[in-house]
């Protein structure tokens, strides 16, 4: 597996190793090895989730506070998105800088995202499986949803009017949302 640095500290490109033949394809998509060796540390994953999403549906910018922060590892099995991961650690130097990825189910890379930044994805495509592993189980207590458009961050998402839940219509703006510093 091919790993790659982004300009946000802690968020990791993967891309897997795809072996292809007349009957279809084969990738390991986790490693713990592996895993442990990229990111110098080791990390317990306690819960996979699966969404899947609608041409233009975009979902987020979801966290965890602590004390249940969690670190994601995304990918998309079929379809596509534009993943965006926004730093939202206080002590960071790259607070309130984002970074987004297409993410699809034909290359196959995946996006590792540390417990302390924010994340959500556009669907680029009808029909998109994506699907990722949790360092913490879900805690409604301590979920939190940024605006997906809080002007701030100006982000493109490359959607102007795109399907969205209620809870991330209702998201506060980063500047009015407290989180802590940097597990």
């Amino acid at each position: 597996m091919e790993i790659l640095r982004t300009d946000i500290p802690g968020v990791l490109r993967l891309r897997p190793r795809i072996f292809e033949d007349g009957r279809g394809h084969f990738l390991e998509t986790f490693n713990e090895h592996s895993f442990k060796e990229a990111i110098g540390s080791d990390v317990k994953f306690v819960q996979d989730n699966e969404s899947y999403s609608h041409r233009n549906v975009l979902r987020g910018l979801h966290f965890q506070a602590e004390p249940r922060a969690q670190g994601k590892l995304v990918r998309v099995v079929r379809g596509a998105v534009l993943d965006v991961v926004v730093d939202i650690r206080k002590d960071s130097p790259t607070y309130g800088r984002h970074f987004k990825q297409r993410l699809d189910g034909r290359n196959k890379e995946m996006l590792w995202i540390p417990a302390g930044l924010a994340h959500g994805f556009h669907a680029l495509e009808d029909g998109t499986v994506f699907v990722y592993k949790c360092t913490d189980y879900y805690a409604p207590s301590t979920e939190r949803t940024i605006l997906w458009n809080d002007p701030d961050l100006a982000i493109d998402w490359g959607v102007t009017d795109p399907i969205v839940s209620e809870k991330d219509r209702d998201g506060v703006l980063l500047r009015n949302e407290s989180v802590g510093p940097t597990p």
